[in-house]
């Protein structure tokens, strides 16, 4: 552990709390995609099978099951709350969301460390979360009206995979043979997707204007 990775615990953390404080107090999924949400519930699903098998630490195992628990539940809320569904805009979060699922399994089970069930799913769900806010990104554009804490979603999700890999830095300089393509180049992918949002992102905070992405 170091100062990096705990921020980057953090802020993934934070960026879950944003987002159930949105749907659990203004009862609000506006803006949201169901279908990012599902593809991080099914990479939780795939990168947690040995949550209770394999002790590392107790906050390894409590990160595991918050990521775990509230992935599911956020998609329980846009699916079925008699209120928080009436929200959620499905005529414009129509990304083809499954057709990103397949590609990555078939990656992992050509590119992976070690060629075991467990490994596999692993590198799976790091391909898959690579991808996974790309349904949010394109509703965000369709929409252009950004809430505050959609906003501020998104910002801690790109921050928190901008802070890994700091870590990732960080632990190549100080630990001997810490060496992992696979990991590092699908945390530079997913955090190159977030780029365009960031430029708009501080460039409404700079001039103290409302968040809007061009079309």
């Amino acid at each position: 552990m170091n100062i990096f990775r705990l921020a980057g615990d953090m802020t993934h953390l934070a960026s879950v709390l944003v987002l159930l404080l949105k749907i659990h107090t203004i009862k609000s999924c506006a803006g949201v995609s169901l279908k990012t949400q599902e593809l991080y519930a099914v990479v939780f699903a795939a990168r947690y099978l040995d949550i209770f098998t394999n002790f590392i630490s107790l906050y390894n195992t409590v990160m595991k099951l918050i990521f775990l628990g509230s992935s599911f539940s956020i998609v329980w809320y846009m699916r079925y709350h008699k209120v928080v569904r009436r929200s959620y805009d499905r005529d414009q979060d129509t990304f083809r969301h499954y057709f990103l699922v397949l590609p990555c399994f078939v990656l992992a089970l050509l590119i992976h460390e070690k060629f075991t069930f467990k490994e596999v799913m692993w590198t799976f769900s790091l391909y898959l979360e690579a991808v996974a806010i790309l349904p949010q990104l394109v509703l965000l554009q369709r929409t252009r009206n950004i809430d505050n804490l959609t906003g501020q979603y998104v910002f801690l999700l790109g921050a928190y995979r901008g802070l890994y890999i700091l870590n990732w830095i960080y632990r190549y300089f100080t630990e001997p043979h810490f060496v992992h393509w696979i990991t590092w180049i699908s945390g530079l992918v997913q955090t190159l997707l977030y780029a365009d949002f960031f430029y708009y992102y501080f460039q409404s905070w700079k001039n103290n204007q409302k968040l809007h992405l061009p079309a």
